[in-house]
């Protein structure tokens, strides 16, 4: 599958001391899983949950879910022990939390780099504070950079922001971590909504995340799953709109013409590299979810 193209529509988290989820992860329709030792888990089981993780991950079983393994981050006493035992799970990739320079990204590159099987992990990071948000466009560009994840509560507490429906007051951060990551080529996904139950207001965020032009949304419920695959997929008139303007275009060309017209709209080579990469990223979910199945 074409990395570019691969989907990560939705982004579930799950408690990597909990056994009962991690066994029901492997049955949802997510496009990846984001293992937490961090957050989720209690201090007192951060070593258990470290060590089930781990037996878990080798286990297998997820299918063609990306797996990311979000560690404590290195300022505290589990970080680097996290670090070294999930690499040697070899997952998709791992995400360090708060990250702040390119220090920290090296220092999980340079365990990777020593592990074997870990030649494909790419690193991760969470982007959640100010100062990281102002380190973005370098963070992208460390070595084995995959992919930035929008920390947006923490984000929030730490700029004083009030919460509003329209997120205006985390507008600025979340833009310059898109810029950075598109120019780096790397994968950036939106941060949480916690109120998983507020299904209206989910979907407003969702389509907020996609016009703003995020890959997919981070999720802390199996019911925001649906909606957020939804959200964050071409849909059948996206799908036929990109059709019809690579015909119109190919079409032009053979008659020596730089330009088409599809719906009354001037239809140019830009348009048809947005078009291709509409259809790309739509096979790439219908394989993918052959492989979920």
């Amino acid at each position: 599958m074409d990395q570019r193209a691969r989907p990560y529509r939705s982004v579930l988290y799950i408690p990597g001391s909990k056994e009962r989820a991690l066994e029901k992860a492997r049955t949802l329709a997510v496009d990846a899983i984001i293992f937490d030792l961090e957050d989720a888990v209690a201090i007192d089981e951060k070593v258990n949950a470290r060590n089930l993780l781990a037996d878990t991950l080798k286990a297998g079983g997820y299918g063609a879910r990306v797996k990311i393994c979000r560690i404590n981050g290195f300022d505290t006493e589990w970080g680097e022990e996290d670090l070294k035992a999930m690499a040697a799970a070899a997952p998709d990739a791992i995400l360090i939390p708060k990250v702040e320079s390119t220090d920290t990204i090296a220092k999980a590159a340079a365990v990777l780099d020593a592990t074997p099987g870990c030649e494909a992990t790419e690193i991760w990071a969470m982007m959640e504070t100010a100062r990281g948000i102002l380190k973005a466009a370098e963070i992208a560009e460390a070595p084995r950079m995959g992919g930035f994840v929008m920390g947006t509560n923490d984000l929030a507490k730490e700029l004083m922001t009030r919460f509003r429906a329209d997120r205006e007051p985390l507008l600025t951060s979340l833009q310059l971590c898109l810029l950075a990551a598109r120019a780096a080529g790397i994968t950036i996904v939106d941060g949480v909504y916690n109120a998983f139950k507020d299904e209206e207001g989910f979907a407003v965020e969702c389509a907020q995340g996609r016009d703003m032009g995020f890959d997919g949304k981070t999720l802390i419920h199996p019911a925001q799953v649906a909606a957020a695959n939804e959200a964050f997929a071409p849909s059948s008139a996206d799908i036929d709109l990109a059709q019809r303007q690579i015909a119109a275009y190919e079409e032009a060309e053979a008659k020596g013409l730089g330009i088409a017209i599809v719906d009354g709209r001037i239809v140019e080579n830009l348009h048809i590299v947005t078009a291709k990469q509409t259809l790309a990223k739509a096979a790439a979910i219908a394989k993918l979810e052959e492989g979920v199945a």
